[in-house]
């Protein structure tokens, strides 16, 4: 994935770059430090990180860390590490995850457009683009080298493509669902319209591209949520679109279901 979508969102930086004095000549630099930081197995957090970093005086300001650590991300040189102190760290790539068999750049496209509309369909050419950060070409070539392996239906104009074993879903009263932000079933779409309207699309997700936890029943986007975690308990606050009805109920299961998997008691309340 990385092969494939990195010279896409370096080339979409670029300007960016340039506007943060963030030359290749800097990123290769960053990069050594990174990597020699984390060297011989370590895991270190963001923090520990940029402060290597500061040490050599590279400068930080103006979020030129983040793209400094995006880069080496993109260049195939650190990947998510451990869990530290709670905190979230970095590795090294090579370090944490095997080296797998080499494949061609097509055979790569083929792969990513596979699993994607296995797992994902119904969804369209557009929707692929979006969610691989693939170029538009790149994305019909891997769509067309898989797409006998899909089913496809055509509804207002969009066509949508989908494995043939999809089973049917049926309707099912209990199918109400605390998801958390970014989670697959809001951003791997570009058009979200079959389970979020226009009315609450702003509602969900923020001006500047901040996918908020949602509310889904019955496959339909009907609020969202935030929890605030205490020692033992943990209070979920929903915030419905609408007035609920009977979905007060089977929040009210999943807001517990929650609870027992963090091993909380888990309390409720209703902003709407």
């Amino acid at each position: 994935m990385l092969e494939l979508a990195a010279p896409q969102i370096k080339a979409s930086l670029k300007s960016r770059h340039k506007e943060l004095e963030l030359s290749e000549a800097i990123c290769n630099r960053s990069n050594t430090l990174i990597e020699k930081a984390l060297s011989r197995g370590k895991h270190l957090t963001r923090e520990e990180i940029l402060t290597e970093l500061k040490k050599a005086k590279i400068s930080l300001d103006n979020n030129r860390a983040s793209h400094l650590l995006l880069r080496a991300e993109l260049d195939q040189l650190i990947c998510s590490g451990s869990t530290k102190a709670n905190k979230k760290t970095y590795a090294l790539l090579e370090e944490r995850v095997p080296k797998g068999k080499p494949i061609t750049r097509n055979e790569g496209l083929a792969l990513l457009a596979q699993k994607y509309f296995a797992s994902h369909g119904p969804a369209t050419l557009q929707d692929f683009v979006w969610w691989s950060g693939l170029s538009v070409a790149d994305s019909k070539l891997a769509l067309e080298m898989v797409k006998n392996n899909f089913t496809s239906e055509t509804i207002k104009s969009q066509v949508y493509w989908f494995s043939s074993s999809l089973p049917i879903s049926k309707t099912n009263n209990h199918s109400l669902y605390l998801l958390p932000a970014f989670d697959e079933f809001i951003i791997s779409y570009k058009d979200r319209s079959a389970t979020l309207s226009d009315d609450d699309h702003k509602k969900s997700i923020s001006n500047n591209g901040i996918f908020r936890p949602v509310i889904v029943w019955k496959g339909q986007v009907i609020g969202i949520w935030k929890r605030t975690s205490l020692k033992d308990k943990i209070f979920v606050e929903a915030e419905f679109f609408n007035m609920p009805g009977k979905e007060q109920e089977f929040i009210e299961k999943a807001t517990s279901i929650y609870g027992n998997f963090l091993q909380k008691k888990a309390l409720i309340r209703n902003t709407s």
